[in-house]
């Protein structure tokens, strides 16, 4: 298994797909972290397209387990953030 691509080796690999300086592809994804960021805490979707779709999704209280003592606790109602695969990105993963 291979190591995962680090923040800086995808600024270098953006900025020669793009043809710009690394600079401009750090502003660039930095960017659209955020916009991804305060779009999906506002609570709603983002396609990124060929990626997938990055979505929040409401989760009600429920009942949790403490592994260590087995006391059965109350958790409240939260958010978790979902990643859907595009269909595109699996298929080129697996043809």
């Amino acid at each position: 298994m291979t190591k995962p691509m680090t923040k800086t080796q995808l600024v270098a690999a953006l900025a020669e797909a793009m043809g710009a300086d690394r600079k401009t592809a750090t502003a660039a994804l930095d960017a659209i972290a955020a916009v991804v960021a305060r779009e999906v805490a506002a609570g709603g979707t983002v396609t990124l397209p060929g990626l997938g779709k990055v979505a929040c999704r409401e989760r009600p209280e429920r009942q949790v387990r403490n592994p260590a003592t087995g006391e059965t606790l109350t958790k409240p109602a939260d958010r978790q953030v979902k990643f859907a695969i595009a269909k595109s990105l699996k298929d080129s993963v697996n043809g």
